[in-house]
């Protein structure tokens, strides 16, 4: 029996299209380069701030605070080694900064920024 299928050979059809909500966004990697955010609509009418790509980073830095740095290079992804050779900015990617090398600890993608903490 071929699957989508009855017995008889007819078609099974759908009871109704998908929703809205129901669809999935399109999947986005922030990678590394010169700043862009994009501002998508969620669900209740809210607005979220997803990052493409960026060359910035807050650091978290020994002493306890936060400074801006620049990123220079993603070294390695623990998810992914062919992640980092495209320079993809994931949670847990080790990226080497100004301040030197610092492990991404938020996500960069669904919150429009990207946070590290110095190794």
């Amino acid at each position: 029996m071929r699957m989508g299928r009855k017995i008889t050979g007819g078609k099974y059809h759908k009871l109704r299209k998908r929703k809205l909500f129901e669809n999935r966004n399109k999947e986005n990697f922030t990678v590394l380069g010169e700043t862009k955010t994009k501002a998508l609509r969620v669900k209740g009418g809210n607005s979220k701030t997803i990052l493409l790509r960026s060359n910035k980073a807050n650091v978290l830095t020994k002493a306890g605070k936060m400074q801006r740095a620049d990123i220079v290079n993603v070294v390695e992804t623990p998810q992914n080694r062919f992640l980092a050779r495209q320079n993809r900015l994931l949670k847990g990617a080790i990226i080497d900064t100004s301040l030197g090398k610092a492990r991404i600890t938020n996500r960069p993608t669904q919150e429009g920024q990207v946070n590290a903490s110095l190794i």
